[in-house]
Parts: structure tokens; C-alpha cells; sequence
């Protein structure tokens, strides 16, 4: 079985920075949609884009055969899921569900078994590439989950991302994902530092990007974020306060496994310092700040 836009209705649960751009490119590719969202007006683009509004999650699942979720924390997806009205209790038996969330690998885990006992298909399914990714449906997507449901729900993934990768079981989309944001939050040091570095030398940071960003230096997060960094832009694409929510998720999980992650505690302590002044709803690129430039 494959989704196609001709006969597929999918749910969007999650309509914030990344959910509402990845929600726009399914409308585009032809899908009919079912948005909810805890604040209605940050749907309000998407349903004069033509997405039916539904007033609650169980209502959303009723409707449709495919729900993703996009939401916040790892207790938003337990709320979401796992609640009295959330989509385990109304999903229709066959439903597929795909949390995109960046959540713990271990509820990730607990909700496929539960889809189990109910006839359900769940995916996790978090992704990377910002609110630039999201934007332009270059998302990278990790999953986890069955294969069967893997494959019949890759077509839905390719209208939001680009690099679309089955992991292993359940758990392991979130398990990848952690790796991804274990090396994003150290290369964020090292970006910080190094456009600190370039201006108290007297360069000009941007000119430095131009050399450095292709070579061995080079990464997203370089070339991407360092103009951002640049020019003052904090905007949030990612926020400080769900690096922080990633990290310690990450950590746990290094815990469990008896992994030592000295450059992730680091990275925590600076997000952290960065939240108790004030930035928790600026984008990750502010980390720059605590440079004094």
C-alpha cells in the first residue's frame, strides 16, 4: 500500500515553526488535510490554504488515515498519543501514525507497542534541517518503525525532505536523531567561537565563511547559521529552549547506555545560561552572544 494524494487524507498535528511549513508542502503536493493545534491561529494560514480545521486531536484522527505529529516535548507527545482524546484512542484501526517530533527513543518504543495492540502503525520519524529545510522540503528525515509502514508512508516523506532513511525499529529514528543533535550542539560551539575569533582578529567574518565554509570546516550549521550570526539574527528556526529539551534527552540516553558525553554537558550548560537570560525562545545561533561581541 502506498499513501498517494488521490486517496490519502492526512492529519497535522503540530503547527509551529516546522510543523506549518512541512503542513504547507503536503497541501501543495495535493494532499487533503486536517490541521490541529493547540493555538488556532497559527493554523489560520493553512486552512485559508485550504486545510479543514478539526477542534480536537480526536476528532483529527477520526478523520483521517495518516497523522503526523509535530509538537513541542516529549509530555506533548504523551498528551497527544497516549491521552484519553489523543490519537491512540481514536485512530481508526489500519491508521498509520508518524510522530516527527524530536522526542525519547524509549516513548517512541512504548507507542508502537500500544499502536500494536490496537491495530495501529507507528512511525518515529524526527527530522533535521531547521526552518530553512522545512521551508523548502529538504527536510532530513530518520525513521524507525516496520518496514511495511516505512515503505507506505515514503511518499509522504519525500514531499517534506530529501534524505529519507529507515534506521532500524522502533526507537530508532529518535536514536539517530540524538546523534545528529549531539554533533550539532558542539559544532555550535565551534561556529560560535570561530566567528568570535575571526572579529577580534580584525577580519570580516563574512569574507572568513567564504574560505572556511567549504573547505574541512564546512557544515550546515557554518553556513547556514554563521550569516545569521553575523548580521544579529536570533530569529528562532530552531529554539534554545528545545536544544536544551534535545540535549537532556540525549543525555539520558548516553546515561542509560553508560556513555560519557563531555562536550554535550558543555553545550548544556551554555543553552542553559543563554535560557536564564532571558533567549529560551531565540533560535540556537544566539549562542553567539556569549561571546561579547
Amino acid at each position: 500500500m502506498v499513501l498517494s494524494p488521490k486517496d490519502t487524507v492526512i492529519g497535522f498535528v503540530g503547527t509551529g515553526v516546522m510543523g506549518r511549513s512541512m503542513a504547507k508542502n503536503l497541501l501543495k503536493a495535493g494532499y487533503r488535510l486536517n490541521v490541529y493545534n493547540r493555538t488556532k491561529a497559527s493554523a489560520r494560514e493553512l486552512v485559508e490554504l485550504g486545510a479543514n480545521w478539526q477542534d480536537t486531536v480526536a476528532e483529527l484522527a477520526e478523520a483521517s488515515q495518516l497523522v503526523i505529529s509535530m509538537v513541542g516535548y516529549p509530555k506533548d507527545v504523551e498528551e497527544v498519543y497516549l491521552g484519553k482524546d489523543g490519537l491512540l484512542a481514536h485512530a481508526k484501526t489500519g491508521s498509520y501514525l508518524v510522530d516527527m517530533t524530536t522526542s525519547s527513543p524509549l516513548l517512541a518504543k512504548k507507542l508502537t507497542e500500544e499502536g500494536k495492540k490496537k491495530g495501529l502503525l507507528v512511525l518515529d520519524a524526527p527530522v533535521s534541517g531547521g526552518d530553512i529545510g522545512a521551508r523548502d522540503a529538504k527536510l532530513v528525515i530518520m525513521v524507525g518503525g516496520e518496514a511495511e509502514a516505512f515503505n507506505a508512508v515514503k511518499p509522504v516523506f519525500e514531499v517534506m525532505g530529501q534524505n529519507i532513511i529507515r534506521q532500524g525499529p522502533a526507537g530508532s529514528g529518535q536514536y539517530t536523531k540524538m546523534c545528529n543533535q549531539i554533533t550539532i550542539a558542539s559544532n555550535m560551539i565551534g561556529v560560535s567561537e570561530a566567528m568570535a575569533y575571526a572579529q577580534k582578529a580584525g577580519l570580516d567574518p563574512s569574507r572568513v565563511l567564504e574560505s572556511i565554509g567549504g573547505g574541512a570546516a564546512g557544515s550546515w550549521s557554518l553556513s547556514n547559521l554563521g550569516p545569521r550570526m553575523i548580521a544579529g539574527d536570533f530569529a528562532p528556526g530552531f529554539y534554545v529552549k528545545h536544544i536544551i529539551k534535545d540535549i537532556k534527552i540525549a543525555l539520558d540516553s548516553a546515561q542509560e547506555m553508560g556513555l560519557k558525553t563531555p562536550g554535550l554537558e558543555l553545550a548544556k550548560s551554555l543553552y542553559e545560561k543563554l535560557a536564564t537570560e532571558g533567549e529560551e525562545n531565540s533560535g540556537t545561533q544566539v549562542l553567539i552572544k556569549l561571546y561579547n561581541l
